[in-house]
């Protein structure tokens, strides 16, 4: 089984910018797909991004036009660029990998916390 570690999060202002990263291993960009979820506190997690085998990103319309995923294969490595950060995106993001043919998310990360302030 492989690995998931996220990391980038962090405080910034309404409006500013922030990249996570999510070092994988173990899982070939080729076979599993990655998503990328949030949750904040009191609230059901929800899913912010993905990312299918063929390369192919999709957003959710809460984010869509701010956020961007992108991967360096090289690396393993995989990214959540979210721009015009505002204080309703503050939460707990995870990466998660499935395998391609199933829908369901069976690995995850442990999170990086994103705050936003007004």
């Amino acid at each position: 089984q492989g690995q998931l570690v996220e990391s980038g999060g962090g405080s910034v202002q309404a409006g500013g910018s922030l990249r996570l990263s999510c070092a994988h291993s173990g899982y070939r960009f080729s076979t599993y797909c990655f998503g990328w979820f949030r949750q904040a506190p009191g609230k059901e997690r929800e899913g912010v991004g993905g990312l299918n085998a063929n390369g192919e990103t999709h957003f959710p319309d809460s984010v869509k036009g701010r956020f961007s995923i992108s991967e360096d294969n090289t690396k393993n490595i995989l990214y959540l660029q979210m721009n015009k950060l505002t204080p309703e995106d503050t939460a707990m993001y995870y990466c998660a990998a499935r395998r391609c043919y199933t829908a369901e998310y069976q690995y995850w990360g442990q999170g990086t916390q994103v705050t936003v302030s007004s």
